[in-house]
């Protein structure tokens, strides 16, 4: 059992930027590859980017490269996510997941794939 619990999330103006952190609760962090998502207001929850369980790969959806990072620290048990040159079309609720790892340089990207949730934090971007 993984317990996740967001938090960083605010208002900012466009242009601006916000870390979100994701800290879990466990001993076996270290076996989970984990992802960000977004869903905005009557939206699909929506891939971000997401981290392998050793930092070793990440991936990045195409609307947030080149603006987002997505790091992990295994010692901390936390991940972040930095969001640089904020849009306004960035404005969600942004959620942090976990998925059981199978290694092999994988990462998940579907929402089906992720097993433990936290409760997400809302970020606004004004323009």
């Amino acid at each position: 059992q993984v317990q996740l619990v967001e938090s960083g999330g605010g208002l900012v103006q466009a242009g601006g930027s916000l870390r979100l952190s994701c800290a879990a609760s466990g001993r076996t962090f270290g076996r989970y590859d984990m992802g960000w998502f977004l869903q905005g207001p009557g939206q699909t929850r929506a891939f971000v980017a997401a981290i392998s369980r050793d930092a070793d790969f990440t991936v990045y959806a195409d609307s947030v490269k080149g603006r987002f990072s997505m790091s992990r620290d295994n010692a901390k048990t936390t991940v972040y996510l930095q969001m640089n040159s904020l849009k306004p079309e960035d404005t969600a609720v942004y959620y942090c997941a976990a998925s059981q790892s199978i290694g092999l340089g994988y990462v998940p990207q579907a929402l089906r794939e992720y097993n433990y949730w936290g409760q997400g934090t809302q970020v606004t971007v004004s323009s």
